[in-house]
């Protein structure tokens, strides 16, 4: 017997604070992975993990790609005979804190304060975790569909060996519908559907002019300076407004949603006075045009710094591409450009770092409806937006090359003001409510879609 929404709801108030609890103890495993001196609290979280999907009637276990792989746990718990089979995707790994006097209160310890649970993972991505328990835990053993589950332990550091668990397991993991809890909504009341996630090249940048450091009153005016040189190749890469001048990227149009700018200037964090950059719509200049940052950059500091000429200076760049774009394609266009503007003949050297394809999703049919269903119910009637991400989850298309004929859908327990990877990252307590609520439709919409013949 389907079980009605009254009676979803009803179970998800029931199960709350338990899930709220569980949440809580996840988020006090600082399961950092770019941290190489926490990798036993990464195996920690795996194991605690696993234990709850065990608890909930899933034959979970760890796997991972080699001996010292990072850990990753999958299971199954059939559902009806003939019933769709999905996957519930999140991961266990989290971003590091980085100063903790930054954070109001101590990163590793969940406090809630203003209708917000505040911690390190306590959005991104172990209220993702806890949304695929809670469902499991409303339905019991009243399950309408089979569920699979893959929780990854190394999404922050880019899921290098992902594509291998795919194909070692893939039989166990292979899905209808795959749902990837780790995206957000458009606003607090208002939820989202993602559409489409630019992807990600990285790469390192040297510009050396000499062959070892040299006194620069000795020889400056002569002799180019190496962090010039990287400026002005840096600069090189924008025009005066801040579009990118990289040619032949690919480039599209946004999802056709509007996003105020009070919106935007309260959510990016923006000083007062400071100008956007770029040109066209904003919501294409965030989700569906190339953008390219300078995150890292090797120089002598300003305090102690002598009067010196250094050989060598380097930089990291983040180019985030469009839907539609091929990494390959990317690394050339940049390279070309790079090469093309080196100033001076000072000799470069571009190093690639990492890479993660962009995607835009095909939105239409039976697994969109029942999940569009599911969310506007849960949401008293608001329904979701379709929305696109400036950043990245590349493994999406690692999934859809494995299951080509599995539909995608992207949601997660973010809003505008989650602050993910940054200091204060916080879950909304009453949108998570209403997210837990929404994944139990959309399995239950899923199971009677199948029942009907409509799947």
């Amino acid at each position: 017997m389907t079980m009605t929404s009254d009676e979803i709801r009803s179970r998800v108030a029931e199960a709350l604070p338990g899930v709220r609890e569980d949440l809580e103890d996840l988020v006090r495993i600082p399961s950092v992975s770019a941290d190489p001196e926490r990798l036993d609290e990464v195996e920690r979280s795996a194991e605690r993990t696993a234990e709850l999907f065990r608890a909930e009637g899933v034959d979970a276990r760890i796997v991972r790609a080699y001996d010292g792989a990072p850990p990753a746990v999958i299971g199954e718990k059939r559902g009806p005979e003939g019933a769709p089979v999905v996957l519930l995707y999140a991961h266990h790994d989290v971003q590091p804190e980085n100063d903790p006097a930054d954070w109001d209160s101590a990163p590793f310890e969940p406090t809630e304060r203003d209708g917000r649970l505040y911690g390190r993972g306590a959005a991104d991505d172990k209220a993702g975790i806890m949304t695929h328990v809670a469902a499991l835990r409303v339905f019991g053993d009243e399950l309408p569909v089979t569920v699979r589950l893959f929780i990854e332990g190394e999404e922050e550091v880019a899921s290098a060996t992902l594509p291998q668990l795919l194909e070692q397991n893939l039989d166990e993991l292979r899905a209808d519908v795959i749902v990837i809890a780790d995206s957000g909504n458009w606003d607090i009341g208002v939820p989202a559907l993602t559409t489409s996630l630019r992807g990600l090249v990285r790469v390192n940048v040297e510009v050396r002019t000499l062959s070892h450091a040299v006194h620069q009153g000795m020889w400056g005016g002569l002799v180019p300076d190496s962090l010039l040189a990287l400026s002005r190749l840096i600069a090189s890469l924008h025009d005066d407004d801040g579009n990118l001048l990289v040619e032949g990227l690919a480039s599209g149009p946004a999802a056709d949603v509007d996003y105020p700018e009070d919106r935007l200037r309260l959510e990016s964090g923006i000083a007062p006075g400071v100008q956007w950059i770029g040109s066209g719509p904003k919501v294409e200049r965030l989700w569906t045009q190339p953008a390219l940052s300078v995150i890292g950059l090797d120089a002598p500091k300003v305090d102690g710094s002598s009067n010196t000429l250094i050989p060598a200076a380097r930089a990291r760049l983040a180019l985030r591409t469009a839907p539609g774009e091929t990494s390959a394609n990317a690394i050339d266009c940049l390279r070309r450009h790079l090469e093309k503007n080196v100033p001076w003949g000072a000799q470069l050297t571009v190093d690639v770092v990492d890479t993660g394809e962009p995607i835009a999703l095909d939105v239409t049919g039976p697994a969109y409806d029942a999940a569009r269903s599911a969310f506007t119910e849960a949401w008293d009637g608001t329904e979701p937006v379709d929305m696109g991400v400036g950043g990245s989850i590349p493994f999406i298309a690692e999934f859809l090359e494995a299951m080509p004929g599995a539909s995608v859908l992207v949601t997660g327990v973010e809003d505008p003001d989650t602050r993910a990877h940054g200091a204060n990252e916080g879950l909304h307590l009453a949108e998570f409510e209403k997210v837990l609520v929404a994944e139990a439709l959309m399995l239950r919409n899923l199971g009677a879609e199948a029942a009907a013949g409509i799947m």
